[in-house]
């Protein structure tokens, strides 16, 4: 070929690379920068700790964490083997690699087939923002776009946006979010053999899931450190140390789900701060360290009660000082679709079971006189409802006949509770657990019946943990907070109100239903003495199952903290053989173990609006000369009993025949024996209790002796100068007229002179309440009656 024809065909080449190579430069002048790169910053949302540690950063649109992380906030190890595994000529391409895509299309033509590719990370990050077909022309487009992502961005701001953007897994974006799915750590703290690990996954991300092709992602992981070593970047010694590491995966989570967070925030906790998606910042009130250990407890939990058929638990930790939530834990795994893991059940409506009794008895406390050392009736019971017949059954499945209110409460007898909720009125009952917050509980007394004292209605575990910090602080309720303060997508910083207290019960008998609660001596008849309740601190805690065994709960608090824990099934299945104390219970020792780690606690009861009075414990009055078994017992001013023990007694009984004789009669020998009233006749006498004879000894006929009281009655409630306050919210209310008289007897009430009726044992009879002064009083045949004097305002 002669010169000149060389000559032209070189300028013709030349002229089409030129011809190229401004197209190009005039496709790049035009293409836009893609919009996710533009405005990044403020299409995210972060979420916070309480020390400012990050939780999340998610998208409005809920999308998982994504957008611009610091290479700062991410391990030194991260970039060099991202650059090895991906595009070892990052910082001297201007974001398409010339020599790979020259070697690609070279092995290409001589294979026939993709040997490898020659996407550059900048590519890459293309491809995530601006998607283009996967054609040759696509390509060409993607080449194009990652030209001019590189023309406005500088590299450290691409590798900032490709370890923010690019998929490490199925539905995990991001290297943060990576870290801590798979090594339950921050992205800042990898080793060079999990960076390595990481690095490894975006070329396939299904691909090399670490779940699921853990064989293909070894192989890989161990190609990325090999080029580490032939690069120079790492020296060969701690390359061969990451080689001998084997990949351990944690299966951890970044504090909390974000789903569950998101809606907690905007629409469950705090809805006042509406969608998110008009938020940049919120700064939570959480604990990131100790929302940590909850979760790993949480999930040890479900571990730990798995063939007990229990799958989910949810915890929340409250300051109660300040209402601030703690730590908030849905459920044990927020990815487990099984399990129903993405249902919240900090705010799931459940039954409570046991866990509202507290909150009854206070209420009876604060309005009808109750005390510690009241009695209550253990015994069967049987009530008409609604719906049929309801008789309640204790968890032992045992009556224990007349118990104190300490020890009905704290060994959370149902009998006791029922009887105490028929006699307080369901109305009462459900206005106090109202007061206390219990907003759930939207249907009438009727509905529910004496049943809401067991727990037969509706709440969430929130609820629980703020009303048992009401009972913390000494009678104030406050509304919970988990969120501090937010800042919107203008920049302005809101602060979220902290509590504002409202008194909804008298500190002082908020202070007894404490040491109540708090008394492993009480505790022990129905629990046990060493118990998953039993902590090195003082703590009141009530449990609380469900019917059927679908709930499992336990609360309770410390002055400084409130711990309440769930578990059981989001499903609603039936546990097997598991109860509060057991189930729920471990958990919350857990909980409240680390919640009150590295605080001094302060002293959980304050005693000094109470008086503390010696009692007989069978009876709870003041001791008699034969009371044998005494204690020291809490009242509020005014409420302490006056009568003398009238259980005990000391009668002579014939050796030979058995019956009463009197103490000269041959061979009458002293018994101390127990005097019970009429209702609880039968239990003692089923119990084996040492009730005596009943018989006079045939030797001695005339030497029985007579009882002063023997015909007596006697009002046991209302009191005397007792004051009743009508609700105006609620319709109907009585109260239950009781006396205490001969067991064959039959009691006859009159009010304000009007007889109301004659009724045998268990002498209780409903009044409804009437505005006024009133006098009562009450009769049995050959004795005078016995009056008392009440209001009703």
């Amino acid at each position: 070929m002669k010169a000149s024809s060389i000559r032209r065909l070189l300028a013709v080449a030349l002229g089409g690379i030129a011809a190229g190579v401004v197209a190009l430069a005039a496709a790049i002048a035009c293409e836009p920068l893609p919009a996710p790169l533009a405005s990044a910053p403020a299409a995210s949302l972060t979420i916070v700790d309480r020390g400012g540690r990050l939780i999340h950063e998610v998208r409005t649109d809920g999308e998982r964490a994504s957008g611009r992380v610091a290479l700062e906030d991410v391990s030194p190890w991260v970039v060099p083997a991202l650059l090895a595994a991906e595009d070892k000529r990052f910082f001297s391409h201007p974001g398409v690699d010339a020599l790979a895509v020259t070697r690609a299309a070279f092995q290409l033509v001589r294979a026939r087939r993709v040997v490898s590719g020659a996407s550059t990370l900048t590519q890459q990050l293309a491809r995530n923002v601006a998607p283009h077909p996967r054609t040759a022309l696509g390509k060409l487009g993607e080449m194009v776009t990652a030209l001019r992502i590189e023309r406005e961005l500088d590299k450290r701001r691409i590798l900032e946006e490709y370890l923010g953007r690019v998929e490490f897994g199925p539905n995990v974006r991001g290297i943060e979010a990576a870290s801590r799915r798979y090594f339950d750590k921050p992205a800042r703290a990898l080793d060079l053999g999990e960076a390595a690990t990481l690095a490894a996954i975006p070329r396939g991300p299904t691909l090399y899931d670490p779940e699921r092709g853990r064989e293909r992602l070894e192989r890989r992981r161990r190609r990325v450190l090999d080029r580490l070593a032939d690069m120079g970047t790492v020296a060969p010694d701690v390359v061969a140390r990451a080689v001998a590491a084997p990949i351990r995966l944690l299966r951890g989570e970044p504090g909390l789900p974000p789903n569950q967070l998101v809606v907690a925030l905007s629409s469950g906790l705090h809805p006042e701060l509406g969608g998110v998606g008009t938020l940049r910042r919120v700064e939570t009130t959480l604990d990131a360290a100790l929302q940590a250990e909850v979760e790993s407890h949480a999930k040890n939990a479900t571990r730990r009660l798995a063939h007990q058929h229990v799958s989910a638990a949810a915890v929340v930790v409250l300051d109660n000082e300040s209402g601030d939530v703690l730590a908030y834990v849905g459920s044990p795994d927020f990815f487990d679709r099984e399990g129903l893991g993405q249902n919240d059940g900090v705010r799931a409506l459940r039954q409570p079971g046991s866990a509202l009794k507290p909150f009854v008895y206070a209420a009876a406390m604060s309005e009808i006189g109750l005390t510690a050392a009241s009695l209550l009736p253990d015994l069967a019971l049987s009530l008409p409802t609604e719906q049929g017949t309801f008789s309640p059954k204790n968890y032992d499945r045992r009556e224990h006949g007349p118990v104190r209110v300490r020890e009905a409460l704290a060994s959370s007898y149902n009998l006791p509770a029922a009887a105490l909720a028929n006699r307080l009125g369901v109305e009462r009952a459900l206005a106090a657990l109202r007061r206390f917050g219990f907003s759930t509980l939207e249907q009438d007394a009727e509905h529910y019946g004496v049943a809401l004292a067991l727990g037969d209605g509706e709440v969430r575990l929130v609820d629980l943990a703020r009303a048992y910090s009401a009972l913390a602080r000494g009678g104030l309720l406050c509304r919970e907070r988990l969120a501090r303060a937010v800042v919107d997508q203008r920049g302005v910083r809101r602060e979220v109100p902290g509590c504002s207290p409202a008194r909804v019960l008298d500190a002082r008998v908020a202070a007894l239903v404490t040491d109540i609660l708090a008394d492993p001596g009480a505790r022990a008849p129905g629990f046990g003495l060493a118990s998953a309740l039993e902590l090195p601190f003082p703590a009141a805690v009530k449990t609380g199952t469900s019917k059927g065994h679908r709930d499992n709960w336990a609360v309770g608090f410390t002055r400084e903290v409130t711990v309440a824990v769930w578990v059981g099934n989001f499903d609603g299945a039936p546990m097997v053989r598991s109860s509060g104390v057991t189930g729920a219970g471990p958990l919350f020792h857990a909980a409240m173990s680390s919640a009150m780690r590295g605080r001094v606690p302060s002293p959980l009861v304050d005693r000094s609006g109470l008086i503390e009075v010696e009692v007989c414990t069978l009876s709870g009055e003041r001791p008699g000369e034969h009371c044998e078994h005494r204690k020291r017992e809490l009242f509020v001013p005014g409420s302490e009993p006056h009568g003398v023990c009238s259980m005990h007694e000391r009668v002579f009984v014939d050796a030979e025949t058995g019956g009463l004789a009197a103490p000269g009669c041959p061979g009458a020998e002293p018994r101390m024996v127990e005097r019970y009233p009429a209702e609880y006749a039968a239990w003692a006498r089923s119990a084996g209790r040492p009730i005596g004879p009943t018989v006079p000894s045939a030797r001695c006929p005339s030497a029985v002796p007579e009882r002063a009281d023997e015909g007596a009655v006697s009002i046991e409630y209302p009191r005397d100068l007792t004051a009743f306050r009508l609700d105006p919210l609620l319709g109907r209310q009585e109260i239950v007229l009781e006396a205490r008289a001969p067991a064959l007897a039959r009691v006859s009430y009159r009010v304000d002179g009007r007889e109301l009726g004659r009724v045998p044992a268990p002498f209780r009879m409903p009044w409804v309440l009437e505005a006024g002064s009133h006098e009562l009083e009450a009769s049995v045949a050959g004795s005078p009656p016995v009056k008392v004097r009440f209001s009703v305002d």
